[in-house]
Parts: C-alpha cells; structure tokens; sequence
C-alpha cells in the first residue's frame, strides 16, 4: 500500500441486531446495508459492553471498559487525560471528520440544547480529533430546525428548514470523502459518522414521509418476551412502561423501522460516494450501532440491560481484498475491541491502558487471539445517580450469566435454545456447571480490571468532582479537566 488505509466509521443509535434484512428481519427495508454484508464480515456475536449512549461512546474511543474510563451512566463530562482513538488517527498523520452526536461532554441532566451543554469546544475535550467537525453533544430531533449542529463556536448551525439531519450529514460526509481524497500531500482520511436514527421519537414526524409510509399499514405485533409489567425492581424510569406507552408500542415499531430505512438509503449514498472518490479499495468501512431497543421484551423499553434486544449489535466490517466477503466471524466482539482492532488492521499503535483483543486477524480470515467471552457492566440508571439498577453480565457464544446488584437474582441463559431468552436456568441443577464457570470467569474478568460492583450513588462520590465531571476510574486517576 502507497499509505495507510482510510478508516470509515458509521455508526447508528439504538439499532438492534435484528433489525436488518441481513440479520434476517423480512420486514426490514435495509438493501444497501445488506449488499453491504456481502461484500464485508458481518460479526455474528458483537455485543456492547454498556448499552447505554455515554458508555458506549467513550469505551469505543478508549478501548476500556466502563469502569475504567469513568462514564458510567449518561450526561457525564469525561475526562480527556486519557488516550484514545482521535489521538491514535492524528498522531499518525489520518486527516480527521467527526460528524454527529458527540455525548461525552455534557456534564448537567437535560438543558441539552444549551450551548455549555451542546458546543464542544477545539481542545482536549474532542479526545484528539483535531480535523474536521461538525458535531453536538445530544439530541434527537431529525428534522432542522430544532436540530443543529457546531463547528468552532457556540453558534448553532442548523440544516435549513425541514431538512433531515441524517440526510445533510451524509451531504457533509460525502463532501468530506471527495476533499480528503484529493488531499495534495496523499494523507490517509479518518470519518467518524454517528447518525441520530433510529433513535426515539418514532412518530411520523421525524422520519421522511416516504419511509413512514413503508410501514404504517404493516404489523408489529409484541414478541414473545413481551411482558406486560415493568421489570421491577430492576428497570430504572427510562426503563419503565406506562399503559399508554403500551398502546404506542406498535406504532413506535412502525416509526424505528421508518428510520431504519431512512438510514440504509443514506448509508447507500455514502457508499456509492466512496466507490466513486477512487478510494473504496483502500478504505476500512465499518457499520454499526451503540445499543439497542427492547420495545416491550422482558417488560422494559429502552436499552442498559445484558438481554439480546439491547446489548446485540450488528458489526460489519468492509476491506476489499484484505477482509473476505460474506464472511460471518462468530468471535465474541465487544465495544472494548473495536479500537485494537481497527489499530491491528492499520498498524497503528495503542495505548498500555486498553483492556480490548485485537481480533483483526479473525477479520482478515486468517485466525488469531479472540476473545472467550464479553464482560457487560451495568452501573445504574439511565442518567440519574440512582441505587438499585446495577448489574454485571458475562456472555460468551452461547450462554448469558447476568447478576443483579439490589437483591443478588441471577440469571442465565442459553440463547441458542431460547434465543427469547424466556427460561432463566439459574436454578436448574443441569446447568450448575455452567453457571458457576461463568460466575468464576466474570469474577476474575472484573477483578483484572478492578471493578468491585458498587451501587451507582458511590461513583458519584467517588470518581466525579460532584459536577457529573469524572476525575478518577478503578484503574486510574485521571486529573482535573482542562478548561
């Protein structure tokens, strides 16, 4: 190779696994992203380690887990002193975009469309991406205005009225791809893309007509873990369903997968927009998600739970003539491999502090180290320092052990036999085996990375400044924020 190969990271909000045609919904509307698994190795087993938004972002650009960087429940600011994925691309010379939601540096619960919430200021709170950026801290309105977006100020740059976010940022990346691929002095390009869909609201009016009206007459009925009371005491409020909600859920069904489509329609824009640019040989794409949704499964709504609807992800990987296509690698993937593994395909080096397995030699087809299982860590509610939601969970490919933190109820789960994960084996002698080596594994897992399970209220008081600003984790003292 004349240089290093470009990196495209796309990932989407809240998509589950199961929420494509290639991972076999037939409902789904999602052609490009399937003709884009086959030509790519789509990751059968990637899970997240948190599904939550913050935690998810910040173990991607670390390669930790949860309670190593810190950010253990949303609207947190995290803190900079630590190494990460923009420094690694800038240190080796990658021209940097990131586009889209940022979430990990607000440091206050809601007023999200404030600018000392929203503006992420050039600095060391970008975590080293130093190029192109055209982001937001968080929200989810698709349409301008309310939606916007900033570049060097505090001004809110917005997308002209009734635009659809999702469809200027792909412009902006696509704009993007054909000015780096010019670049005089040939500099390999990074883009991060982080879209918005297909995050709640799913009304019809955030989501194109077009797509809305793919799916208003079709069926979404409940599936069969659906339970119609709340997973108490276990679920936090964003977890919680009221009646009404439980009347919406088909329609809200309706609204995800109109975004969905929304989304594989941009996504095909974009790729068709890196094969023209020349670069599509030399570019390692990936497609992805941070979480994703549970719409009723297990009687919870929203995501932070070990179950399959919220902590499986779709991971599909592209590198024409390096990563064989069709490929379907069942290594058990978590949030914490994807940085070594995207610094193993491009022969970057990494900080000592990552906690992840390079799998990028499974990725080539050629073998390698892969991870025994995924250690999941669940360490409050949504956003709120509130006790009584904390779990851990180990899933390795065929079993889920998970424990809850306020009264000790485990459970587990073999996902090849009850993919619905209905029948909790906890309990069943047959199983003991299993569950005790499972429990020995996460143990020892947690115990190598110092994560001693406390109630979400002790973080705060132990590794924030008292201002949702983290200062420490439980393997490192991090420092004051620079301003």
């Amino acid at each position: 190779m004349s240089k290093r190969p470009n990196i495209v990271y796309v990932f989407a909000d809240q998509l589950r696994y199961d929420a494509l045609g290639c991972t076999g919904n037939a409902q789904a509307q999602t052609p490009n992203i399937d003709r884009f698994a086959k030509s790519a190795a789509a990751f059968t087993n990637a899970v997240v380690n948190t599904p939550v938004c913050t935690a998810y972002r910040a173990s991607f650009m670390t390669g930790k887990h949860t309670t190593s960087h810190g950010m253990v429940i949303n609207e947190l600011r995290m803190n900079p002193n630590q190494r990460g994925l923009g420094h690694m691309l800038t240190d080796a010379g990658y021209n940097t975009s990131y586009i889209g939601k940022w979430h990990l540096y607000a440091n206050e619960l809601g007023a999200h469309y404030e600018a000392r919430n929203s503006f992420v200021p050039r600095g060391p709170h970008r975590l080293g991406f130093e190029g192109e950026w055209k982001a937001f801290n968080f929200h989810h309105e698709n349409f301008s205005p309310p939606a916007y977006y900033h570049e060097e100020t505090p001004d809110k740059l917005t997308y002209g009225p009734g635009e659809y976010e999702a469809t200027v940022q792909t412009d902006q990346a696509i704009d993007f791809i054909a000015r780096a691929a010019r670049d005089p002095e040939g500099k390999p390009f990074s883009l991060i893309l982080s879209y918005g869909p297909p995050h709640d609201p799913w009304g019809p009016d955030n989501v194109p007509e077009r797509f809305w009206r793919m799916f208003e007459n079709e069926r979404f009925p409940n599936p069969p873990n659906y339970r119609n009371e709340d997973d108490a005491p276990y679920n936090d409020k964003w977890a919680g369903l009221s009646p009404a909600e439980r009347d919406e859920l088909e329609s809200w069904r309706r609204g995800y997968f109109a975004q969905v489509a929304s989304l594989d329609a941009e996504f095909g824009r974009l790729m068709a927009a890196l094969d023209g640019s020349g670069q599509a040989e030399n570019t390692i794409v990936v497609f992805t998600s941070d979480h994703g949704e549970m719409f009723g499964a297990h009687g919870r709504r929203a995501k932070l739970i070990f179950y399959e609807e919220a902590a499986h992800v779709p991971f599909i990987v592209r590198w024409p003539g390096h990563i064989p296509a069709g490929s379907l690698p069942d290594v058990c993937l978590s949030t914490v491999d994807i940085l070594p593994t995207l610094a193993g395909l491009a022969q970057l080096p990494v900080s000592s502090a990552v906690e992840g397995i390079d799998v990028s030699q499974t990725v080539l087809g050629q073998g390698g180290v892969e991870p025994e299982f995924a250690l999941l860590q669940g360490c409050g509610a949504t956003a709120i320092w509130e006790d009584g939601h904390e779990w851990r969970a180990i899933r390795d490919k065929r079993f889920t052990y998970g424990v809850f933190r306020i009264d000790g109820k485990e459970c587990l789960f073999d996902r090849l036999a009850d993919p619905f994960q209905m029948t909790n084996l906890a309990d069943d002698p047959a199983f003991a085996d299993v569950k005790q080596g499972l429990k020995s594994a996460m143990a020892e897992r947690m115990a190598s990375i110092g994560d001693t399970f406390e109630a979400s209220s002790w973080y705060r008081d132990h590794w924030t400044d008292g201002n949702r600003r983290i200062l420490r984790s439980a393997t490192e003292d991090f420092g004051l924020h620079p301003e």
